[in-house]
């Protein structure tokens, strides 16, 4: 037993190894086989197999020799010949990014049919892709190129018209098919031979959008398209007018700017609301991406079905600068055109003489409040068929809505809630007249309910009450379901969010403050004095002084400002100077009020000082002149608040808002510091600053000094209507208005739908236009007051002022060196000693005379002047002589 066993693991041992000898064998034969008779391949085959058999048989004979047991050897032979078919794919993209759908579609496909091999069982398709910008036909020509050379059987894409017609070209002089997904202007003479695509024909397009036109009984269209292309996919409907009763207009988006707010407002204001767009796909919806990705999808199976009818097709290297078509290319886009398919997008059937598809159904979809929803059918032969049941059914936006009648919970507040004025006597809702009666009037025109309008009972519109903690107002008839609706000025707020829904707001608006127009107040007494400010005045006092002193300091200093009282003796050694202290202050004043003097300056230096100051007081005079009459003339209106911080700071003026009311709410709940004190104020004296309604608040404002916050739209009324009042400072805050249902409500997001089709339309503006408009008040004259000239405005003049005077400072130091160097040589002495008497003697202030410089050689007596006089002095060195 163990002989035998061992003799049988000897046996499967040698099985095994004659088998791995026999796969070497038949490995190695191939290999040399087909170097040697590389066009002889069943020949090949045929030597192959022979050689294997008897290897087979020697196995079992020596096998069946060495044991005298049976020994069978099962070993099967699979002849499996795979072929590979090379596809590649061009796809565009502007950045660098993701793939896109259309990608991975062809990728799917791809791998779909290689794992799936009831389609192709021997045959594996390979592919590459090729990344391209969207406008770089070359780029695209380059690649197509490569890969050519490389050999395919088929090339996807590009979808661009301008990388599409390079693509093609070449596959057209190459023969190689040129699949697309994409809607490409096919040209009369079939040039594009070898062009196959699965999109629709333009034609049947364009005739199954002149059905929709047909079947809705448009009498009036609008085609809006972004390329030349959009004219020739719609040549059907272009061509309607001449055969049908229908007017078209003909519009283009702007090329340089993708902005169409523009045009889509003319559109609205030539009433033209049947529009037709053709986009690109750059601005289709996110549906249309998915229809090319399985357009995609379906373009690879086409291939894939054809290359199944093939016999065999081998691919080849191909150049693009030789001429040399691909050989099996004729017979292989032959095959495709011939292929049909049931794909993602229906039958798939070609023209065989064109190349584009025939056989196709393209559904009708209407945007519902459920989402995208089919209501018919396109194709070719039968065209239009609609759904049975979408004439008579309408929209489900008003399915639950209409023929309904609503309970509508509201409160009197102009404009938007008002008994109308009547000599006969009214009932019902015609009793009242507004801006939410005409909202109201319009959501129930496009909803399809009836209504009754209620006014609330307690005359609120809604707070939480803190001592009973129920909900007061409109807010609680809809807790309450008394009301199926609240439509009024309503603000939308957090806490009223917790308890009910609101729709999309209908108006927006914010808090404000109703104050009575500043009384005029006529000028003063000392009016004059308001041309300029304080601190000028103050300003020009001190250059009044600082010129006076300057003037007096330099004309000392001078020596050309000390003259001869004596002309009619040129030999006299007495020189004065006019410019005493008091002189200078005189000489100032006489400059400043544009008078004069008597005194006037003989130095460079001084001057300089009095041309300076009399441009100064020339650009003073004249500023205060043309400000004076301003000041003199127009009544001033101060009012003592500007804001809501003015108000805040203050206790004189009483202010206080609506009851239970959203602008409570917001001062009661704020956390910012001054409005947080401007309701610790109210709350302190709620009984007297606290109004029941709006226009007990308005009456208030009018007979006391109250100021009022209420919202900033109600003001807008107000004073539009009565021009004691205005407003004051900006928004507080920032709120809406929006229309009330209780919790869950099914009518909210039907009301929120209403709302925005007559936002989109213009008619809350027009409504708003038509409650608000008054006769309108004289615009406040704010701007007659002239403001107080201030540094900012003539702080240049002063400037100019110092510059002078530091300049007559240099010159006047300048003029003391030059007059010493003359001295020092007239007086054959030095320099210095020169100025040190020249300092001297301008130095003694109690006297105004000062000695004449003299020669050394002159000797003569000269007469003494009366040393009692103020004016004149004794020169020093001066005697009688005999």
């Amino acid at each position: 037993m163990d002989l035998n066993q061992t003799l049988r693991s000897y046996t499967h041992l040698f099985r095994s190894f004659s088998l791995s000898l026999s796969c070497l064998y038949l490995f190695f034969s191939s290999f040399f086989l087909s170097l040697s008779f590389p066009l002889s391949l069943d020949l090949s085959l045929s030597l192959l197999v022979s050689l294997y058999l008897c290897l087979y048989l020697f196995l079992c004979l020596s096998a069946s020799f060495a044991i005298s047991s049976h020994i069978s050897l099962p070993l099967s032979l699979v002849l499996y010949f795979s072929t590979s078919i090379s596809t590649w794919g061009i796809f565009e993209s502007i950045e660098s990014g993701p793939s896109g759908a259309e990608e991975l579609a062809f990728k799917f496909a791809l791998n779909t049919i290689n794992r799936n091999r009831t389609l192709l069982p021997n045959t594996t398709l390979t592919y590459d892709i090729q990344r391209i910008n969207i406008f770089d036909s070359f780029e695209a020509s380059r690649k197509a190129c490569d890969q050519l050379s490389l050999g395919v059987a088929a090339i996807f894409g590009p979808s661009h018209s301008s990388s599409a017609n390079a693509v093609q070209s070449i596959c057209n002089a190459l023969g190689v098919p040129h699949i697309q997904t994409k809607w490409k202007h096919q040209v009369s003479d079939n040039r594009d031979s070898y062009y196959v695509s699965l999109y629709p024909d333009f034609q049947s397009l364009s005739r199954a959008i002149l059905d929709l036109v047909h079947f809705f009984k448009w009498r009036t269209v609008t085609v809006v398209y972004d390329d030349s292309t959009g004219l020739i996919r719609l040549q059907e409907l272009i061509k309607a007018p001449s055969r049908y009763n229908i007017r078209l207009k003909i519009r283009q988006l702007p090329a340089e700017t993708k902005d169409a707010k523009p045009l889509l407002k003319e559109m609205k204001k030539a009433k033209e609301f049947h529009v037709i767009f053709d986009c690109s796909h750059e601005m289709a919806a996110w549906i249309l991406k998915q229809t090319d990705a399985a357009l995609m999808y379906d373009a690879v199976h086409v291939v894939a079905v054809a290359v199944q009818q093939s016999q065999q097709i081998t691919v080849s290297s191909l150049q693009c600068n030789r001429h040399k078509p691909w050989r099996f290319g004729a017979r292989f886009i032959s095959l495709i055109k011939e292929a049909h398919w049931d794909g993602l997008t229906g039958r798939v059937l070609f023209n065989k003489t064109n190349g584009l598809r025939t056989d196709f159904d393209l559904d009708v979809i209407s945007l519902k409040e459920d989402g995208l929803e089919k209501i018919g059918t396109w194709d070719p032969p039968s065209g239009l068929n609609m759904t049975e049941n979408h004439k008579t059914k309408t929209t489900n936006i008003t399915d639950s809505l209409a023929n309904k009648s609503l309970r509508v919970s509201t409160i009197l507040v102009e404009p938007y809630v008002m008994f109308k004025k009547s000599d006969k006597p009214l009932y019902g809702n015609d009793r009242f007249e507004g801006y939410c009666i005409d909202l109201l009037r319009e959501l129930s025109g496009i909803l399809g309910f009836r209504y009754e309008v209620r006014l609330v009972e307690d005359g609120k519109y809604g707070a939480l009450e803190e001592s009973t903690g129920q909900w007061n107002g409109m807010v609680r008839e809809l807790i309450d379901h008394k009301a199926d609706l609240a439509v009024a000025p309503l603000a939308i707020t957090y806490v009223r969010e917790k308890v009910i829904d609101f729709s999309k707001p209908f108006m927006t608006l914010g808090i404000s403050i109703l104050y009575r127009k500043p009384n005029g107040t006529n000028p003063g007494v000392f009016s004059f004095l308001n041309p300029l400010s304080p601190d000028i005045w103050m300003y020009i006092l001190l250059a009044y002084l600082g010129v006076s002193c300057v003037l007096f300091v330099i004309a000392r200093f001078s020596p050309y400002e000390w003259y001869n009282p004596h002309p009619c003796n040129p030999d006299s050694d007495v020189v004065e100077n006019n410019f005493t202290l008091l002189n200078s202050f005189w000489f100032g004043v006489g400059a400043l009020m544009q008078q004069g003097s008597e005194l006037m300056p003989k130095a460079l230096s001084t001057r300089i000082v009095g041309g300076i100051w009399w441009f100064f007081t020339l650009i003073i005079i004249s500023s205060y002149t043309a400000n004076l009459a301003a000041f003199l003339t127009v009544e001033r209106m101060e009012s003592p608040i500007d804001s809501a911080d003015d108000l805040a700071k203050q206790t004189k003026i009483l202010y206080g808002v609506v009851e239970d009311g959203a602008t409570m709410t917001f001062f009661k709940k704020t956390k910012i510091s001054t409005y947080d004190k401007m309701w610790e104020f109210m709350n302190s004296r709620r009984s007297s600053v606290m109004v029941k309604d709006i226009e007990a608040g308005i009456q208030r404002v009018l007979t006391s000094d109250y100021a009022f916050l209420m919202e900033s739209t109600t003001i807008e009324f107000v004073t539009q209507r009565n021009c004691n009042l205005t407003q004051i400072g900006g928004l507080i805050d920032s709120k809406a208005y929006g229309v009330g249902t209780p919790m869950g409500s099914p009518y909210r997001d039907k009301i929120t739908i209403a709302i925005l089709q007559l936002q989109e339309e213009g008619k809350l503006h027009m409504m708003k236009e038509k409650w608000w408009r008054g006769n309108g008040c004289p615009e406040d004259e704010k701007n007659k007051e002239a403001s107080a000239l201030g540094v900012q405005n003539i702080g240049g003049i002063f400037i100019v002022l110092a510059a002078g005077l530091v300049l007559s400072v240099f010159v006047a130091v300048g003029e003391v060196l030059y007059k010493s160097k003359q001295n020092a040589e007239l007086e054959k002495r030095s320099f210095c000693s020169a100025m040190v008497e020249e300092l001297r003697g301008s130095l003694k202030c109690q006297r105004r005379l000062k000695q004449k410089p003299q020669p050394p050689v002159i000797a003569k007596a000269e007469e003494v002047i009366n040393m009692h006089t103020f004016n004149d002095r004794r020169l020093p060195g001066k005697e009688t002589m005999a």
